[in-house]
This record gives C-alpha cells, structure tokens and sequence, in this order.
C-alpha cells in the first residue's frame, strides 16, 4: 500500500533505523531477552544516532518536532522482531508528558539526556486497584522543604528497570494547571 504520509526525509530516517537495528541491536538481542533486559549502552547508541527525542525540540537537544519519526521508528523496531526496546515509551509516551508538564528548569535538566541516552525513561501510571485509568491516580507528591514526598503505590513499571527517570504522580490537577512529578534515579 502507498502511503503519502512520509516524505523523503522520513526515507532517509527510516533507513538510518533499520542500519542502526541491524548493526546494534539484533546481534545482541537473544542475549538482552535472555538476561531480561537490554543494554544501557544501547540508549546511548541511540541517542548519538538521533533515535531519541525526535519530538522534542532543538533548544534541549532534540531535532525537528515532527512525530512522524517516532512512527518510522516504531515500524522498523517492530519490523525487526526487536522486543525490549524503550525508545517508543520514551519517545512518544514520557516526551510529551515532560515537554508539556515540565517546567522550564526541570526541561532544561532533564530533556538534553532524555535525547542522548544519558537519561532513561519510565512511566510508573499503574496502580493497585486503579489499572492504568489516569483519572483515578491514587499516587501524589507532597513538597518537604527543597524535596518531594512521594506517596503511593506502582505496578508495572515499563522500562522501569533501567529508567533514571519516571513520570508517576500528579502534583496538581486541573485544566488551568498541571506539573509534572517525577521520580529520579540518585
């Protein structure tokens, strides 16, 4: 089936995806099923290709906003058989999270790894009781002088095994506001 949706760019994007899954990522992936987990430096690979933070602007380290890429991406990761990988959680389920919730110092702090591959994401919105329904997040942070309390519980935690860093509660709520608490690996 033709599709118009893509442009030349998206061509050469695609290619550049599945160059990178071929060399860097199918060679290892028996071992990273069998040990449950793919390799940190994998993340890294990525980022310096240009995988990650495809929607997120250049001013944080990221390229041309443009979600486009991140389908291209998900096709070809699909495509190869290539399971365990994050980049899509990362890519177009935590980015919009931190490119729309996060202020501006927690942007400047966190999205410039988000892109290379220094910072891991998670999404912790799973909990007991509640499943993955967001209106019924249970989980909220409380301010302690310079910290964050979290308090809560969480279930399945995707890419959480490597993650450094994870969106999980709601620290406001409302259609006027809203920010973006998250936990960070120390």
């Amino acid at each position: 089936m033709q599709r118009d949706i893509f442009d030349a760019e998206h061509d050469a994007f695609r290619d550049l995806v599945r160059t990178f899954l071929e060399k860097e990522v199918v060679p290892h992936h028996a071992q990273w099923e069998k040990a449950g987990q793919v390799d940190r430096d994998i993340w890294l690979s990525a980022g310096r290709a240009g995988l990650l933070g495809t929607d997120v602007p250049e001013e944080f380290g990221g390229d041309t906003p443009d979600f486009r890429y991140n389908a291209v991406a998900l096709e070809e990761i699909t495509a190869a058989g290539t399971s365990g990988l994050g980049f899509p959680l990362h890519n177009d389920v935590v980015a919009p999270y931190l490119l729309r919730l996060a202020n501006d110092e927690q942007k400047q702090r966190w999205l410039p790894g988000f892109c290379s591959g220094e910072i891991i994401t998670a999404i912790g919105m799973t909990e007991p009781g509640t499943g993955s329904d967001l209106q019924g997040i249970a989980t909220h942070a409380e301010k302690d002088g310079d910290d964050w309390i979290l308090n809560g519980a969480k279930t399945f935690i995707t890419n959480g095994i490597l993650a450094d860093l994870a969106p999980t509660c709601r620290s406001g709520w409302s259609t006027a506001a809203c920010s973006c608490t998250a936990a960070t690996a120390t």
